[in-house]
């Protein structure tokens, strides 16, 4: 056998992870090779990069792990991994009309995209303590960077300083909280920490995985540890605050079961409980302290801590039905959230954007197609059927039931009745208000976009079960 030959086993499942470093290192030498003229050549790169490591990833089978047991490529995380890959590309296509109107179009946004997209891979594929740090800090600080990337925007200057700080904090807490782990069972694997978790639960154990639950709370957005969000979402350049909520979310959650469901299945009970009171926190915050919101970008970010509140629910029920549940929560979120800011960022007139409720008035009147849109977006949001938003509730919140959590996902309908209040105001200001002057006409990457995202949010109901059958294996592939 060949040297080749010996190592390919060990390097296919980290392909993909692999492509995208190698391609954002040669659109760094391309960037820095062409200087200023190299931006629209990049972007069209890592958009291709993104693309082709998409079909890489759904064209993985099996369950494997490599490089000692620190990297595991199953199911769920090709799922979850397809999942942002496809955030992330979406981005760049949010991206590209905003940056060059705002003159801030530099080669370097796309290329840190990348650079993020590999730290989302790599957390959801780790299958021990170090490799999930590693990817987290990887995805947190090429965030970082990007959310301050208008550097002449005190707003966005101030989200990129905000993030950094309280992101270094939730870092710290998270490394604690592993190093304690590690103390008390000898191992950093997570096959490791299940096989020395088999005994008594030590008071050590149970302040780590609390700790370890404060950092990827952070991550998530999910209370107590939300009060970076609003503001993050509102100072950051649009198209980083729809990236924010999309393809990030969905590698936080990734994380956060892959290390409770993977790392601590015989402690279900000492860190339910940690979940449970989370998700009830983020369901009543995100419901009643978006009512008073008026700046969009606010509201959607504790619309987001709502939507964490509640697909952190089918990870409470600690099954494989919730996961299950988790994963189409994530998928049908994922496409509510980029809809939603696809149509945001089409509310320009000449030189000046637009981001309150009422800058939505009479949007129906003035461009009919984008209202139609956004309120099946709102609508969604809100759980209402036949749209895919009241499925993905359903799925969690039966999986809660089960589970015998009957408190919790009580808790969860009464919340989704609160937050439908603030969802359909933006539909009553479309259709009911006097229309405003006419919008420019949607770019064509947030008209891509939209119309994806618009057809999967209405058209789930007729076509639901390959995804269906797609998170069940992936949720099979954890028990």
């Amino acid at each position: 056998m060949t040297p080749i030959q010996s190592v390919l086993p060990a390097i296919t499942p980290v392909l993909p992870e692999i492509v995208l470093s190698i391609g954002a290192l040669l659109l760094v030498l391309y960037g820095a090779w062409r200087g200023e003229r190299s931006s629209e050549g990049v972007n069209v790169g890592a958009l291709i990069l993104l693309i082709f490591t998409f079909f890489l990833v759904v064209s993985q089978t099996g369950n494997v792990t490599t490089l000692n047991g620190a990297f595991i490529a199953d199911p769920f995380a090709r799922v979850m991994k397809a999942l942002i890959l496809i955030g992330s590309a979406a981005t760049i296509l949010l991206s590209r009309d905003y940056f060059q109107r705002e003159r801030i179009d530099r080669f370097e946004y796309p290329i840190l995209i990348v650079l993020c997209t590999i730290g989302m891979l790599v957390m959801a594929s780790a299958n021990d303590l170090i490799s999930l740090y590693l990817g987290l800090e990887l995805q947190s600080l090429a965030a970082y960077v990007i959310a301050a990337f208008h550097r002449d925007d005190v707003k966005s200057t101030e989200a990129g300083l905000k993030y950094f700080v309280l992101g270094a904090l939730s870092s710290g807490m998270l490394l604690y909280g592993a190093s304690l782990v590690y103390g008390f069972t000898g191992t950093v694997s997570f096959p490791g920490i299940v096989t020395a978790l088999n005994g008594p639960t030590s008071f050590g154990i149970v302040l780590g995985i609390v700790f370890v639950a404060a950092g990827v709370a952070f991550k998530l957005a999910a209370v107590p540890f939300h009060m970076w969000t609003p503001d993050v979402y509102e100072g950051s350049p649009t198209p980083v605050t729809a990236f924010f909520g999309s393809a990030p979310k969905v590698a936080a959650m990734a994380m956060t079961v892959r290390v409770f469901i993977g790392a601590f299945p015989d402690v279900t009970a000492v860190w339910q409980q940690i979940i449970v009171f989370v998700s009830i926190a983020s369901m009543a915050l995100g419901s009643f302290a978006a009512i008073g919101q008026r700046n969009i970008k606010r509201l959607m970010a504790y619309s987001s801590i709502g939507n964490v509140g509640y697909a952190l629910i089918g990870l409470a029920a600690g099954s494989e039905e919730g996961v299950r549940g988790v994963v189409i929560y994530m998928v049908i979120y994922l496409a509510m959230t980029l809809g939603a800011f696809a149509v945001l960022l089409s509310l320009r007139r000449k030189d000046r954007m637009f981001e309150t409720i009422d800058d939505l008035s009479g949007l129906s009147r003035t461009h009919p197609w984008l209202a139609f849109c956004l309120a099946a977006m709102m609508f969604s949001l809100a759980g209402i059927p036949p749209l895919a938003g009241f499925f993905a509730k359903f799925y969690v919140f039966s999986a809660a039931i089960q589970a015998g959590l009957v408190t919790l996902a009580v808790v969860g309908v009464v919340t989704s009745v609160v937050g439908a209040f603030y969802y359909l105001r933006l539909v009553k200001v479309m259709y009911f208000d006097e229309a405003k002057a006419p919008y420019e006409r949607i770019p064509p990457g947030s008209a891509i976009v939209l119309g994806v995202s618009s057809a999967v949010v209405v058209l789930f109901f007729l076509i639901p079960a390959p995804l269906v059958a797609a998170a069940g294996d992936a949720a099979k592939s954890l028990f």
